[in-house]
């Protein structure tokens, strides 16, 4: 990646859970050098459970609002990443300038089973977009 990465979008399918995870992370990692947004093929509201597991790690998305890629229609982004496949299928709207970079995550969403089998189900999720986001932040944002 060419310099540091100023405006990072992370796109998903419902920006319910996997993007606002990304997002509450990113923003986290980068301490303030980047601008970091998330949103939606379509808005499905923030999950509740995606909330409970970043709060057991620190981190407070409840502020987070789950929006469509319409509603950033004409701001431009250094760096899109995709964190699910629909989203990288299906998303209507790339700005031209903006490094792609996709990871397909599981959808916690989709768990099944009891409480507790879901809740483990997010938590792994939420390592797997932890470790993957403080890599990028290494990589493209740089250092404090």
């Amino acid at each position: 990646m060419s310099g540091p990465i100023k405006r990072i979008l992370v796109l998903c399918t419902g920006n319910s859970c996997r993007s606002q995870m990304a997002e509450g992370y990113l923003r986290h990692f980068a301490r303030g050098r980047a601008q970091v947004f998330s949103a939606g093929v379509e808005g499905h509201g923030v999950n509740p459970r995606a909330i409970e597991v970043m709060n057991e790690d620190g981190i407070d998305i409840s502020g987070h609002t789950s929006k469509t890629v319409d509603a950033l229609a004409g701001q431009s982004f250094d760096l899109v990443i995709t964190v699910c496949d629909s989203a990288r299928e299906n998303c209507p709207w790339f700005p031209a300038k903006a490094e792609r970079l996709h990871y397909d995550f599981p959808d916690p969403a989709k768990a099944t089973g009891s409480e507790a089998e879901i809740m483990t189900e997010f938590q792994r999720v939420r390592g797997m977009i932890k470790a993957y986001c403080e890599r990028l932040v290494r990589e493209a944002v740089g250092h404090e």
